[in-house]
């Protein structure tokens, strides 16, 4: 309805003084529920803007649906009112996916990761973060698609296009085809247990935690703080080590070559007195043995038991300073591995090399 300017700030000045009024009594409402809900401040503080804008939107939007200044030409007029429609739908969406992501890391903080045992903890961030991302990449195409519908050459150039669906769902399956299936991928990893954030792996020959895991690639954080990035479809179609997938608790071996006259019961019980002074050892498995006796030497195998694998190479590498301390300072040098040779007389080999004379 064209009216005259005087009306149009009127009616402006009316709408933007009922959106304050919607600020106020939202942040009033956040305010006393913050009082028996702590996350009240929680969500204000994620939802404040997003919320304000989107009932900013709405309410100009009101304005230029109702009233038309009559200085302003239609066409114009109709141009605004689209372009202040796209901005309810992207601000409305802005609005959805924020609270959606509110109420994701809302559940998240009930698991921490810090803990000693964060294996269900692992799996909920997991699992939620994979859902977060998929939810706000429906809510984005939906707010897009939604947008498009609004423009009117866009419905048109839409429609032209429906007969020749056929030909484009075939090209785009094709195209798509690896995209998807690390789509479908990343979500069989989310749900089906086999990998979790955080989880200790070994890939490519190469040891790490699982850093990031998407709908599309995994970031795994190597032990010198390299990142190796991996498409989803790797972890189902691969074999791969996973150290934590039912508990971080882990076994190692330390390997030491010594000589044969090495007093093997005394090294036993040094072990266990090394690994009773340190904090390292878990206490769940410990044993020494030997499992090798070749080459002038037996190879002694510790084995050991820690935590988790950060805690297991630490513990590793005391162990085997240990027991290499104990073969060098405590048992006379007697289990320092040693060559031995066997001489042989050469007159012996002298006279068994000479020729028979004749008699």
């Amino acid at each position: 309805m064209a009216v005259s300017l005087t009306q149009f700030l009127i009616s402006l000045g009316a709408s933007l003084a009922a959106t304050l009024v919607v600020f106020v009594a939202a942040r009033l409402a956040t305010a006393i529920a913050a009082r028996r809900w702590r996350t009240a401040d929680l969500l204000h503080a994620k939802l404040a803007a997003p919320f304000r804008f989107f009932v900013l939107a709405l309410a100009l939007t009101g304005v230029v649906a109702a009233v038309r200044p009559e200085q302003v030409p239609p066409a114009l007029w109709e141009g605004l009112y689209t372009v202040l429609r796209l901005v309810d739908i992207g601000t409305g969406a802005w609005l959805v996916g924020g609270a959606l992501v509110f109420v994701a890391d809302l559940g998240l903080s009930r698991y921490q990761l810090d803990g000693a045992d964060n294996l269900a903890a692992r799996r909920r961030h997991t699992q939620v973060r994979v859902i977060r991302r998929l939810t706000v990449a429906v809510v984005v195409l939906i707010a897009i698609g939604a947008g498009l519908l609004t423009l009117p050459g866009v419905r048109a150039v839409g429609a032209s296009l429906l007969a020749s669906a056929g030909l484009i769902s075939v090209v785009a399956a094709v195209a798509a085809q690896s995209t998807l299936a690390n789509v479908f991928a990343g979500i069989q990893l989310a749900f089906n247990d086999a990998l979790r954030l955080d989880d200790v792996v070994v890939v490519e020959e190469q040891y790490g935690r699982v850093d990031e895991l998407t709908l599309s690639y995994v970031v795994v954080r190597l032990w010198d703080d390299r990142n190796l990035v991996l498409p989803s479809t790797y972890f189902t179609s691969e074999p791969f080590e996973n150290w934590t997938r039912r508990g971080s608790e882990i076994v190692g071996t330390v390997e030491v070559d010594l000589d044969w006259r090495t007093d093997v019961a005394a090294l036993r019980d040094h072990l266990d007195q090394v690994l009773s002074e340190t904090e390292l050892w878990d206490g769940r498995s410990r044993s020494l043995s030997v499992t090798g006796a070749t080459e002038g030497m037996v190879r002694v195998r510790a084995a050991i038991s820690a935590t988790d694998a950060s805690t297991l190479w630490d513990l590793r590498c005391h162990v085997r300073e240990q027991l290499v301390s104990w073969a060098r300072e405590h048992a006379g040098s007697v289990a320092l591995p040693r060559q031995r040779v066997e001489l042989v007389g050469g007159g012996d080999r002298a006279g068994l090399d000479r020729p028979a004379q004749a008699g």
